[in-house]
């Protein structure tokens, strides 16, 4: 498990290079994200790089089963809502499968927090418990952020050790609003950018409920909720 000086570091690192980049912008300056797991913290387990599962039954004959095998749904009910999120298999297919099969699929998520919230910006979650305890965490995965699709407003991405680009492991962030200084730019670990791998699709109202929770500042996790924002199941739907 990384350590909570690495995990500062970290934050403060990219509040540094977010707070320049976004000079004259006319949206909310991007704010700080956690690193991912580190290549010590995970189990070392391989991932199965098997495609992502489709489920049987129930759907209408004039469903197409490839726009479900590239567009899975997830829902995350919280305490303070459900949001429903639209993955996306065709553009970030590793991610999207580390994403379910690793951690939805796994149950990892249920019980986990979102951990930072930064108003006008982000939340990020599913690394830690209530109890501020790390998620154990799978191998870390190539990161897919040059994949075309941006950091706007409604999108799930990764994130990762900004010092490493392939580091992601099972922490995400939903953008609360465009964040241009998150994107891929070129192949150079504080140009890479954070992969997006999906977008919400309904509860975007929650995650705005969300944004605006007080926080506090706790030895480690900086803006913190003050109330735990728990992910109570996190279940694919689709």
């Amino acid at each position: 498990m990384r350590s909570y000086p690495s995990f500062i570091l970290s934050i403060l690192s990219l509040s540094c290079l977010f707070a320049i980049g976004c000079g004259g912008e006319t949206s909310p300056p991007a704010a700080s994200i956690e690193a991912g797991g580190s290549s010590s913290g995970g189990s070392g387990e391989s991932l199965s790089g098997s495609p992502v599962s489709v489920e049987s039954g129930g759907m209408a004959d004039t469903y197409q089963p490839q726009e479900r095998e590239s567009h899975p749904e997830v829902v995350l009910t919280t305490n303070y809502g459900a949001i429903r999120i639209r993955l996306n298999a065709e553009k970030a297919p590793a991610t999207v499968d580390n994403f379910l099969n690793n951690y939805v699929e796994s149950g990892q998520y249920d019980g986990s927090i979102f951990h930072y919230v930064a108003p006008g910006s982000m939340i990020l979650g599913g690394a830690f418990t209530a109890d501020l305890q790390a998620n154990p965490t799978r191998s870390e995965i190539q990161s897919e952020a040059a994949n075309g699709l941006k950091n706007v407003r409604g999108t799930i991405a990764m994130t990762r050790d900004p010092e490493y680009i392939h580091s992601a492991t099972n922490q995400f962030f939903i953008n609360l609003a465009d964040n241009p200084n998150l994107d891929h730019v070129e192949e150079d670990e504080k140009k890479y950018g954070y992969c997006v791998f999906g977008e919400v699709v309904e509860g975007m109202d929650v995650v705005d409920k969300i944004a605006a929770a007080p926080v506090k500042d706790v030895e480690g996790f900086p803006s913190l909720p003050v109330e735990s924002v728990v992910i109570q199941s996190a279940k694919r739907v689709r």
